[in-house]
């Protein structure tokens, strides 16, 4: 008998396969700010093969929520070269930028993000039909069920526990077969013994997929679930090893 296929498995097909899943070549980013410009990556080269785990390391202040935001697209590099799943970023405009985003690249932080006034369903089918995926509640179901909670889909997020809203933005995240996972600090508003469980499943569901997935986090139990952490200092890279 054939193993059963997990939901988020059958959900939608992976992205193509690129050589490389990041390739971020002398990045920087200036910031203004009410004391002028801030220097908050200076020439960080990276890059992240297909299905890697990454775990971003370093101080406060020293750029890693900025580079995670460069390479979702929700920041413009202010030099270099930003590829994503061989795509350059300098080549789309913000429509088309908003799309590969939509498409290819999943995020979860630290604040669940929910839509307080959208049932914890309708939130994970939000990506879904802006993709016009077809039967996005679903595949929205399928994926609720897949982070256990196939019980909560017409709770609204003020009526679920913050791990519960974390589950649902991890369903979320993962709604249209994203190449990439980006999380930032996923487990920072949550008690140990929950964030624990959310990590445990964050990195299940992205072996199921196959999906490359960049982790910031200051915990280094969880960096060390990462094949590979990388260490940011100043907008630089500091440090790049295997774990």
């Amino acid at each position: 008998m054939s193993q059963a296929t997990h939901p988020l498995d059958r959900a939608a097909a992976p992205a193509t396969r690129t050589a490389t899943a990041i390739r971020l070549v002398g990045v920087s980013l200036t910031l203004a700010s009410d004391a002028g410009t801030v220097n908050v990556l200076n020439g960080v080269d990276l890059e992240v093969a297909p299905g890697e785990t990454v775990g971003l390391v370093g101080p406060s202040g020293s750029g890693k929520t900025s580079l995670m935001m460069v390479v979702a697209g929700l920041e413009r590099a202010t030099g270099g070269t930003v590829e994503v799943a061989g795509q350059d970023f300098a080549q789309l405009d913000e429509d088309a930028l908003a799309r590969f985003r939509r498409d290819r690249v999943g995020i979860v932080f630290q604040s669940f993000h929910l839509v307080p006034t959208m049932s914890a369903l309708e939130n994970v089918a939000i990506p879904l039909e802006l993709a016009r995926a077809a039967d996005p509640f679903e595949r929205a179901r399928q994926g609720l069920e897949a982070v256990g909670l196939g019980a909560r889909l017409g709770h609204y997020p003020g009526q679920l526990s913050g791990g519960e809203q974390q589950r649902v933005a991890l369903a979320r995240a993962f709604a249209c077969a994203p190449g990439l996972l980006l999380a930032d600090e996923p487990t920072g508003n949550l008690d140990g013994k929950t964030g624990g469980a959310i990590i445990e499943l964050m990195f299940d569901l992205a072996a199921r997929r196959g999906t490359t997935l960049l982790l910031i986090t200051h915990d280094g139990a969880i960096a060390s679930r990462c094949g590979r952490i990388v260490h940011l200092a100043d907008g630089r890279v500091v440090e790049d090893r295997r774990a």
